[in-house]
């Protein structure tokens, strides 16, 4: 892993599979809040031949803070930076998880020019889902986590990945990792203006209507409530959107259940190759 200064951020970069190989699909992965691209792995293990580039999001793995600014903007930037050199061998594939979903939504919605499809794994747009039970929840939930952050971000990070964690007791993981959770709890806050406001407008009417590339929308069956409820409200705009639920699963379903997903994808990405 490698790191670099990109959209003048100095960034972290990880590459799966064999660089210039001819056969493999080049995918383009942005992972969740409190991840990193390390989070990869097993997906990549799923994947053999292909080509995984997948940055370190600010704050994130071996990427530095994101300093003053607008983060999901700095996020955005960083992966279209990625993006457009990739691009340069044609389109590619494009895979975000949660807050990584919301970047690659946007992204695709931007410059939809540089990919063939985009699989969004339980993207946390949650103005998506406005006045459904779940987002009521999930309000209420977020809340209790905003309000604990500054004096108690232990005790955020613990209700936070009791919500959102892949399913082990947060009191069981290492105690290094609890330690860089908490210190990161900042960043469930920074990107707001986004996923609970949709500041750039990304739910605008006509928008994701016009986006014409296969979408795989991947969800685990016992996520959040609010989840499924986003992933509703998104299939029933865009144009050419396919589901994935996978049984047993939650919010870490890319870590947790790789093989199904990376099934899906496979598939998603056979379809574009049929299209020219």
């Amino acid at each position: 892993m490698a790191q670099e200064e990109i959209a003048g951020h100095r960034v972290a970069v990880r590459h799966y599979g064999a660089e210039g190989a001819a056969s493999g699909p080049r995918l383009l992965a942005l992972h969740c809040a409190l991840g990193h691209s390390g989070a990869w792995s097993p997906l990549a293990t799923e994947l053999p031949g292909w080509q995984i580039t997948a940055p370190d999001l600010p704050g994130h793995g071996g990427s530095a803070d994101p300093g003053p600014g607008n983060y999901h903007e700095l996020c955005t930037a960083i992966a279209r930076s990625l993006a457009e050199r990739l691009a340069g061998e044609g389109p590619l594939h494009l895979l975000g998880h949660s807050l990584g979903g919301t970047i690659a939504l946007r992204l695709a919605l931007e410059a939809p020019e540089l990919f063939r499809s985009v699989t969004l794994a339980e993207p946390v747009l949650f103005k998506a889902a406005e006045g459904g039970a779940g987002h009521a929840e999930n309000d209420r939930q977020q809340a209790s986590v905003a309000a604990l952050i500054a004096e108690q971000p232990e005790t955020a990070a613990a209700l936070f990945h009791g919500v959102w964690g892949a399913g082990l007791p947060y009191a069981a993981l290492p105690e290094r990792s609890r330690k860089t959770m908490a210190a990161q709890m900042y960043l469930i806050t920074a990107p707001a203006d986004v996923l609970v406001h949709d500041a750039p407008g990304l739910l605008a009417p006509g928008r994701l209507e016009g986006l014409k590339m296969p979408v795989l929308l991947a969800e685990g069956d016992r996520s959040p409530p609010v989840v499924a409820e986003i992933l509703d409200r998104l299939a029933a705009r865009l144009a050419r959107a396919g589901r994935l639920s996978v049984p047993g699963a939650g919010h870490m379903v890319p870590i947790t259940h790789p093989a199904p997903l990376a099934a899906a994808m496979r598939q998603l990405v056979a379809a574009s190759r049929s299209e020219g």
